[in-house]
């Protein structure tokens, strides 16, 4: 292995180019948008990640790391391009298609093409396989193909590329293993070969699990508001059973993975999966759930001004696919009766519709602030400043990340512990 050509140079894309570029290999970037293409051959990058700039500076100077916005013949092919879904939540895998096909034409026996993109189940079977036979490859036996799904937690993606376990599956065993060596050439954790379909189907429920089990904390989170009970301090006790990890409440869940991931489970075995399709509908109901605490906790005010803080769909990064957090901020902007300041440090204007403020602008004479994303920016705030600059010194806190004095002049309310707000609401007994 010499050449690799890396095709999307987004989240995954890039920092697994760097990577391999750091290990010496020449390796070529590929990406529709020229921009793109134009930043990295001077050296600089598009995307917030810890560690990337100064990598990519570095492997760009060396000339290990180029970029265009064609493919080029190399030894390996790792496509990393995004799979979103469709309005019908079908998982739209267009992207994958056409970066198959644009490799194509510079495939040569022998050649290893490793879809990194997480997909449905049998994609690398039924969509990926076909599209090189129908290039005139065999592609059991001329070309090695594999599915290598990422598996990497943002603002630590250079060091899980490297540390993480590595499952990769292929077409054949022969791939797979042809596949692994390529990993095994920069990973320091452990490389595991299996079939196509087994890679794909892990990848998703790793996520699947964890969105599951974050639906039932939110779920927990709408019942003790209903109970009048602190689900922070619920979760807290049941925790200390030896086998019990409850995750926290938070409003709603976002990215590229959790979010879009069981989608791709519940497109391919629709009857089978009523589990995690109610965890989807349950995660996805709660920006609505805390646009409802927030008309609750403002119902008294005429023209309530609100701070929102955070647009990213986790914290401490710049990534607002899928976030909850931005759902909540056009809902609220899109209702009149609010006049609606947001501040994120992370984002970038170009990235959203509408104007960003810092965070002293958005607090102005406000009467509520709310935290959606649990950026460190975020975890301790200047009480002095708050009192002095807004109305009514209240915060909502739906990611429970703020730490506070026990002797604050703040009042706030957790997304989990909402107590305070108002005391338990029982039904009317029917006669």
């Amino acid at each position: 292995m010499e050449k690799i050509c890396v095709i999307g140079l987004g989240y995954i894309g890039l920092p697994t180019a760097s990577v391999f570029a750091k290990a010496g290999y020449e390796v070529v970037g590929i990406d529709v948008n020229e921009k793109v293409v134009d930043s990295l051959n001077k050296g600089k990058i598009h995307i917030e990640e810890v560690g990337l700039p100064e990598l990519v500076e570095e492997v760009v100077s060396k000339g290990k790391l180029r970029a265009s916005v064609t493919a080029e013949k190399a030894d390996v092919f790792i496509i990393a391009v995004p799979t979103p879904i469709h309005d019908d939540y079908s998982a739209n895998v267009d992207y994958v298609i056409d970066a198959t096909k644009g490799i194509v034409p510079f495939l040569e026996k022998g050649s290893v093409v490793i879809v990194e993109s997480t997909i449905p189940p049998r994609t690398i079977d039924d969509v990926v396989a076909p599209i090189i036979k129908e290039a005139g490859f065999d592609p059991f036996n001329d070309v090695y193909l594999a599915h290598c799904p990422e598996r990497v937690l943002p603002g630590r993606i250079l060091i899980e590329l490297i540390e993480n376990t590595r499952i990769v599956g292929g077409l054949t065993p022969k791939a797979a293993k042809k596949a692994a060596d390529v990993y095994r050439a920069v990973v320091t954790g452990d490389v595991i070969e299996t079939e196509a379909v087994t890679a794909e189907m892990s990848k998703l429920m790793e996520n699947t699990f964890r969105d599951v089990n974050i639906a039932l904390a939110n779920e927990l989170a709408k019942i003790s508001a209903r109970l009048g009970v602190n689900a922070h301090h619920v979760i807290e006790l049941a925790n200390r059973h030896p086998r019990v990890n409850i995750h926290l409440p938070g409003p709603g869940v976002g990215g590229h993975c959790l979010a879009v991931d069981p989608y791709f489970i519940i497109e391919k075995a629709k009857e089978e999966s009523p589990l995690i399709t109610e965890s989807r509908r349950i995660n996805n109901s709660m920006p609505d759930f805390v646009v409802e605490q927030i008309d609750r906790m403002t119902a008294e005010l005429d023209k309530p001004a609100l701070a929102i803080c955070g647009l990213t769909y986790k914290g401490n990064i710049d990534d607002i696919r899928e976030s909850p957090a931005l759902e909540i901020a056009e809902k609220l902007r899109r209702d009149s009766r609010y006049d609606v300041r947001i501040h994120d440090p992370h984002v970038r204007d170009e990235q959203v519709s509408f104007p960003l403020a810092s965070f002293k602008e958005a607090t102005k004479d406000a009467h509520l602030l709310v935290i959606l994303v649990d950026h460190n920016e975020f975890k301790s705030v200047d009480e002095k400043l708050l009192l002095d600059n807004m109305k009514t010194p209240v915060i909502f806190d739906t990611r429970n990340c703020l730490k506070t004095a026990d002797d604050t002049n703040l009042t706030v309310y957790r997304i989990g512990d909402l107590t305070k707000l108002s005391a338990i609401q029982e039904e009317p007994v029917s006669e």
